[in-house]
């Protein structure tokens, strides 16, 4: 299997729905030394899941790529699009209770372009944007504005 490219399109993000699939994409993104990036199907509805650690030493999160989805997660809360609970960094993401298996896999390669993302090559006068909605829009989460 590939690494997944950059930007990465929602319908190559892994389902680690079953324990299997989910250990398979683990190990995956360990041998790689990539970011684990996984949709999981979780009764209805979905969750995201990123991990920085399978990267290993040599990818670190810059703070303020880091601050960027970290307020995207909030809004996301916010909008009531995710639950309260989600997790947002700053090694390893989840994103409960997203409505639909395309939304998730929306915020899950948007999510996984910002984990890669260089601040020294973005604009930076608006951190935190997040466009889409809960109607399925496409997701970014971004430096710049």
């Amino acid at each position: 299997m590939q690494p997944l490219p950059l930007p990465c399109p929602a319908d190559l993000i892994p389902d680690a729905t079953t324990g299997d699939a989910f250990t398979t994409a683990y190990q995956q993104a360990q041998r790689q030394h990539a970011v684990f990036i996984a949709v999981e199907r979780q009764g209805p509805r979905w969750t995201v899941k990123a991990d920085l650690l399978t990267a290993g030493a040599h990818h670190t999160l810059d703070e303020q790529v880091y601050d960027t989805v970290r307020e995207a997660v909030l809004r996301l809360i916010r909008t009531r699009q995710i639950r309260m609970d989600s997790v947002a960094g700053p090694v390893y993401f989840v994103l409960y209770d997203v409505e639909t298996e395309e939304r998730a896999r929306e915020l899950a390669a948007a999510l996984h372009t910002a984990l890669y993302r260089d601040p020294r090559t973005a604009h930076t006068r608006r951190p935190g944007i997040l466009t889409g909605d809960a109607g399925g829009g496409v997701a970014r989460f971004g430096v710049g504005g």
